[in-house]
């Protein structure tokens, strides 16, 4: 596998290719998209979920979360692999519209779409913490604040200046929700035993385990921003079969961090929830910290929410630009030539970048609906799109035609593939029943 790297299709001004490390130390100064992508996946919705896990199911079921990560560690491995060694020397989006035009025009709906659901309840959200925080101002005014920062950060496409923010950030939630979950404490024995013993614990609380754990591997698969990876990739330098090395290592980094992060949260609820009281809202959490470890605890893990959801707005807003964009430009292109544009410097860019960050103000606005209503709206809009993504990847990754005979999946990875894909189908079919009943109901 000491192919030379393909040719690159567009015909635009590109990113200069970034030094392929050789040592140690060259590898970890060139770590990045990995941390960017990961945290960009990380939201308050993790923090609610994780919360609510412990809550539930104590120490149990952590095995599932480890291996629903080690599931997408290997998904978006591939994705990878294709936008870095395939064939016809193209991003990932350009192979799914060789499968079938269509894929181009859905692609830019979804970014424009998804960039206003997700916003929404990121920019509540991220009002909401500073409100709780510091205790005066309104829900709008600082998601206000916050979105107009995130503007001049994502609004040209500077990546190195992203990858300095997002290094800060996992500082700042390292020290939050690690530091939390030490400074409460934790039983080392019941952790590891909820790592490695592969058990279902007895139905309590609202939901299934067994409904949780596959929900949690078949969200892998269809998730949209799975799709941001290859741009930041991209946005680093890293072309050809030559950085796939460098990738496997910081994606693993990366994934290997939001283990870390989304298990401290886990051990919060398991500790001090588990096994009869529960978190309904984003502030209960931070609430209680605050009457076990005072107000400096309440503190600390707010700055661990705010870090949380702030890096997926910007993040968001990043690569749902660069996708948009991209799509467009496929969109007007004929499938297979080469688009003549630079998707990053496309006007259309800074037009998505704009309406994900402003557009989401509407709904911080008094009277609107809260923070968790409004997740749960955007977990549910992006069902549809879990089967068309996973099996259009699969396809990609698998056959000889799309991504080279050298590099296409093994057999062992089409299994994985043919795993999640079911899953996908099985997740959206559940949750488009769990809709439908929840409008009946209303």
């Amino acid at each position: 596998m000491n192919d030379p790297a393909p040719p690159v299709a567009a015909a635009a001004p590109k990113i200069p290719d970034a030094r392929v490390p050789s040592t140690f130390l060259e590898y970890l100064k060139s770590f990045g998209p990995g941390i960017v992508i990961v945290l960009t996946w990380l939201g308050a919705g993790d923090v609610v979920d994780m919360g609510v896990a412990g809550a539930n199911y104590g120490y149990s079921l952590m095995w599932v979360l480890v291996g629903a990560l080690f599931f997408r560690y290997i998904f978006v491995s591939l994705i990878a692999r294709y936008q870095l060694c395939n064939q016809h020397g193209e991003g990932v989006l350009d192979g799914l519209a060789r499968l079938h035009r269509w894929y181009a025009p859905a692609l830019f709906g979804a970014a424009i779409l998804m960039g206003h659901v997700y916003g929404s309840y990121m920019t509540v959200g991220v009002g909401e913490v500073c409100r709780n925080v510091f205790r005066f101002g309104q829900v709008w005014q600082w998601g206000l604040l916050c979105n107009v920062v995130g503007f001049f950060l994502v609004f040209q496409p500077v990546y190195k200046r992203l990858e300095v923010v997002f290094l800060f950030f996992l500082g700042v939630l390292s020290v939050s929700f690690i530091g939390s979950a030490l400074w409460v404490g934790f039983s080392p024995a019941e952790f590891a035993k909820g790592l490695i013993r592969l058990e279902m614990p007895v139905h309590t609380g609202h939901f299934n385990p067994l409904l949780i754990a596959i929900a949690m591997v078949g969200a892998v698969g269809g998730s949209l921003m799975n799709l941001a990876y290859p741009y930041f990739l991209e946005a680093k330098g890293w072309r050809g079969p030559q950085y796939l090395k460098v990738q496997r290592y910081d994606f693993l980094l990366g994934v290997f961090a939001m283990i870390l992060l989304n298990l401290a949260v886990w051990v919060l609820g398991a500790e001090l929830l588990f096994p009869d009281r529960q978190i309904k809202t984003l502030d209960d959490l931070p609430q209680l910290l605050s009457t076990v470890l005072g107000e400096p605890g309440r503190v600390l893990f707010y700055a661990g929410i705010f870090a949380a959801i702030y890096t997926s707005i910007i993040g968001h807003a990043a690569g749902l630009g660069y996708l948009g964009s991209h799509a467009w430009l496929r969109t007007h292109t004929p499938v297979g030539e080469p688009i003549k544009s630079d998707y990053r410097r496309h006007p259309m860019y800074k037009r998505i970048v704009a309406w994900c960050l402003i557009s989401p103000m509407v709904w911080t606005l008094p009277g609107m609906p809260d923070f968790v209503t409004l997740t749960l709206v955007a977990n549910s809009a992006q069902v549809v799109l879990m089967p068309l993504l996973a099996g259009g990847l699969w396809l990609l990754t698998a056959r000889e035609k799309y991504i080279g005979a050298a590099y296409k999946n093994r057999w062992w990875e089409n299994v994985v593939m043919a795993f999640l894909f079911s899953l996908a189908v099985y997740g959206a079919f559940n949750s488009g029943k769990s809709i439908v009943q929840f409008l009946e109901m209303h």
